[in-house]
Formats: C-alpha cells, structure tokens, sequence
C-alpha cells in the first residue's frame, strides 16, 4: 500500500506499507488492516464511525480508479497478490 507523505509521516513508516490481509481481499479488509497494524491512522482515510471512505481521498491500483468501487468487492488480482499497490491519494479540489 503506498499513503500519501502526510500519512506516512503521521503512521511513522517509509516507503510502502506491507499488510497481511485474508481472501478475499477487499477495500474495508485493507483498511482494516492498516487501522489495527497503525491505529493513528484511524479515522484519516475514513470515517471512524461509518467506515465510509472520506470525501477527498482516493485509491487507485492497476491504473484503474477504485475510489467508487464498494468497500467489499475484491480488489484487482494484482493487489491482492502483492504484484501492485493499493494508492491512497489525496484529491486536489478547487479552481
């Protein structure tokens, strides 16, 4: 998984983060993950209490968006795999 700086700075880790998530790998079970292995960042990328993913952020893999995919449909093979990286990226709004 690779976070946005802030992220990393605030979860005190380098580079990409590498989790343990089980079959079937899911959005909510890659948060939930992250969540429970860097409980500060709980709440950042999404809603404490609804699990809903924030407004502003973003996750993109496989050079595909997936910010609307629902949080329990499996992420791409790739991923889950370990081949690729799960993105979270900050969205940039204005103009």
């Amino acid at each position: 998984m690779v976070l946005p700086h802030h992220l990393r700075v605030l979860a005190g880790v380098s580079g990409e983060v590498r989790l343990d998530v089980p079959a079937p790998v899911t959005q909510r079970r890659v948060l939930d993950a992250l969540e429970v292995r860097h409980p500060q960042l709980r709440g950042t990328v999404r809603h404490p209490e609804t699990l809903l993913r924030r407004p502003f952020v973003r996750f993109y893999a496989c050079e595909l968006d997936l910010s609307h995919d629902g949080p329990d449909e499996p992420l791409p093979a790739e991923v889950a795999e370990g081949r690729e990286a799960l993105h979270v990226v900050g969205a940039v709004a204005g103009g």
